[in-house]
């Protein structure tokens, strides 16, 4: 098959995306596939002349564009068929404030926000209580993640998110472990355990550093638990209305209470990744979870074709 493999682009995930091209497109050569690489930083222009000439498109884009469903809705109107969410979904689960209205409209337990879309008056005060979690609205890889103790530690992190010209969500911290679910077709995957070596919460360094964390698949917490973390991770899944796979990130409390963080549309895709560590425990390998995830774009493409 002739494959257009998407990545770069120029979001603040840049370098995360191409160095997980590199190890999809040494799997996809492997197993048969004529793969070319299209850096979307250089090549936007020409995307829709490009993605219809390939047999497939597979994304391997991290923040927007590609989790916002831009270049998913390119790909439609070239009819080139591609892996995951569609557009719809995949926007309403980048923004994090609208996801968070979709998952606590569905009754899924997620924790109280603010979304901040830019720099507030200067008489306003936070309706949580501290100590806060600041994150960018619509950003990943733990980019733009920090936890505030006070007003001045507050305005930092805001500053630095508002300078990059994103938004914010604020959240009242949440103590426990992280715990994390894919969803590959319509079938919860084994959930996979994150433990911190440095520090006390899953932050960049943490995800790309060497031994930065231990990641623990399958879970060490018990067959009611994990039943309990895949029914709602489904559940996300299905709220949001996506397709084909997706990954959603809990906290998992000392009394075993499940927090909803985020959803994520294309997680990471390296061998090591945690979605293919979840698919290992399950019994596919890297190729296969590969290919299982272009079956299932096809098959999503033959059905939205007309007649």
């Amino acid at each position: 098959m002739k494959i257009l493999l998407i990545a770069g682009g120029w979001s603040s995930e840049r370098d995360v995306s191409l160095r997980g091209a590199e190890s999809v497109s040494a799997t996809l050569r492997g197993l048969g596939h004529a793969v070319d690489l299209f850096d979307l930083l250089e090549g936007f222009d020409r995307l829709l002349v490009t993605a219809g000439q390939y047999d497939f498109a597979f994304i391997n884009l991290h923040g927007a564009p590609g989790e916002d469903g831009l270049v998913q809705a390119m790909l439609e109107r070239a009819g080139c068929p591609y892996q995951g969410a569609g557009p719809a979904g995949s926007f309403l689960a980048l923004n994090k404030a609208a996801a968070k209205q979709v998952f606590r409209q569905a009754g899924l337990p997620t924790a109280d926000w603010e979304f901040l879309p830019g720099p507030p008056a200067s008489d306003w005060q936070p309706r949580l209580p501290y100590p806060l979690f600041v994150k960018s609205n619509t950003g990943g890889s733990s980019l733009h993640l920090g936890r505030a103790q006070n007003r001045a530690g507050l305005d930092a992190l805001l500053s630095d998110i508002f300078a990059a010209g994103q938004e914010a969500l604020l959240e009242p911290e949440l103590r426990g472990r992280e715990v994390t679910c894919g969803v590959l077709g319509e079938e919860p995957l084994p959930p996979l355990l994150i433990e911190p070596v440095a520090g006390d919460f899953f932050d960049y360094e943490s995800k790309y550093a060497t031994g930065g964390a231990r990641e623990i698949c399958p879970a060490p917490i018990g067959e009611a638990l994990t039943a309990r973390v895949q029914t709602l991770a489904l559940q996300a899944h299905r709220a949001l209305g996506l397709y084909g796979y997706s990954r959603t990130d809990f906290i998992l409390g000392a009394d075993d209470s499940l927090t909803l963080l985020e959803v994520n549309t294309l997680p990471g895709m390296t061998g090591t990744s945690l979605v293919p560590q979840e698919a290992a425990a399950a019994g596919l390998d890297f190729g296969q979870l590969l290919e299982r995830l272009i079956q299932l774009g096809l098959q999503r493409h033959q059905r939205k074709r007309p007649g």
